[in-house]
């Protein structure tokens, strides 16, 4: 299941996505940013949910995790 929130986040994160303990994708967007960006926010997440980037060992960082998916 996904579980999607809008919540106020720092003007730098746009969003992000936890899996809980239950296994559901619970994915947070910055309820600050314009409809157009969060929609596109929503995308991203749902694209790393699909290629499986929460499903393995946790990575060494947001910054190696976004560089590794979208630089193969």
């Amino acid at each position: 299941m996904t579980i999607t929130r809008l919540v106020k986040l720092p003007p730098t994160v746009k969003a992000f996505t936890l899996k809980d303990e239950d296994g559901n994708y619970n994915i947070y967007i910055n309820r600050n940013i314009a409809r157009g960006c969060a929609l596109r926010a929503y995308s991203h997440e749902i694209e790393h949910i699909l290629a499986g980037d929460l499903d393995g060992p946790p990575a060494a960082s947001v910054g190696v995790l976004e560089g590794v998916r979208h630089h193969e």
